[in-house]
């Protein structure tokens, strides 16, 4: 009972790490620019989050397993382009597109599984693909947005501004799904102990295409989100979604090994990487210093982990 104690601190930790690089990042906004707390100012500052979350979740199901996806951001953009391009003058079209590309993306992860290849080596292969395919749909960005996506986007609920119900909403479905559902327990053992539960009578292979499937749906969802916001499609909008996503996934708790990620750790990387780059942008501090910026944010959340783990081994 002790140890499971223990193991729960341990998490609650992580967590507060994660949190708390967040709030270090909104105590900085608002003693520079103390209007920014407000709705209007939470909605611009995070704004752009919304489909980086989604992005962020998607590279956390491939971590989960073991995986890392390089494509990441070139497929965000592919979805940009076929959002720009169908979803306004043929909805069915567009549908169709959205199924075919996630129907590819599973047959790239059932690939690199049974030909047992590094996932790494795969997924940057495929972005190649995914970008190929995004000029092909969209040379240039342009292209027109259903209305309805634009007002969704734009929609100022009650209480809390848009990009926050997002977060909030993808946090509490996925942690629940993830860490209180017994597919979702199977599915983290598939990252955890393949062996075991292949010997538990389970299919590999089609757990792992279950996963594959899931994440190239929120990588779908994801470019819709983006076209809605920028209101257009662009071949190279997201090519900074790859690291941003794989920093969201560590920052949040997660590790490479497999088995171990945080859904609601990830959701808050993803916040506090946006927020250093909408920041940062505001603030007119060139491009350059924002990568910086959020390379550190990694860094000294990853200092903070150091320390956890080794009281974790004390």
């Amino acid at each position: 009972m002790s140890d499971k104690r223990f193991r729960l601190s341990h998490g609650t930790l992580q967590l507060l790490l994660s949190a708390g690089a967040l709030l270090i990042m909104l105590g900085a906004i608002f003693h520079v620019q103390p209007n920014a707390m407000s709705y209007f100012g939470f909605t611009l500052l995070f704004k752009l989050s919304m489909p980086l979350v989604l992005a962020a979740l998607a590279q956390m199901m491939l971590i989960l397993l073991g995986d890392i996806d390089l494509s990441n951001g070139a497929f965000v953009g592919m979805v940009t382009c076929i959002t720009a391009v169908w979803l306004d003058p043929s909805p069915g079209v567009a549908v169709i597109a959205y199924l075919a590309a996630i129907a590819a993306f599973v047959a790239m992860g059932w690939f690199t599984h049974a030909r047992e290849l590094p996932s790494i080596i795969v997924t940057l292969g495929a972005s190649f693909i995914w970008l190929g395919i995004a000029i092909t749909v969209l040379p240039s960005p342009g292209g027109t947005v259903p209305g309805w996506l634009t007002g969704f986007t734009g929609w100022r609920p009650p209480l809390l501004p848009m990009p926050i119900w997002v977060a909030l909403i993808a946090a509490a479905v996925s942690q629940w799904f993830l860490m209180h559902t017994s597919f979702g327990t199977l599915l983290r053992a598939t990252g955890g102990n393949a062996r075991a539960v292949q010997k538990a009578g389970w299919s590999l292979s089609r757990l792992r295409i279950a996963i594959y499937a899931m994440a190239g749906g929120l990588m779908v969802a994801s470019g819709v989100l983006l076209s809605g916001i920028i209101t257009s499609g662009d071949p190279n909008v997201a090519p900074s979604y790859t690291l941003l996503t794989i920093g969201a996934v560590i920052v949040g708790g997660g590790a490479f090994v497999g088995g171990r990620v945080s859904p609601i750790g990830t959701v808050l990387g993803a916040l506090t990487l946006s927020l250093a780059g909408s920041f940062l942008s505001f603030m007119h501090v060139p491009a350059t210093w924002q990568i910086g910026a959020q390379g550190a944010i990694l860094f000294l959340v990853l200092a903070g982990r150091v320390i956890v783990d080794r009281r974790k081994l004390a």
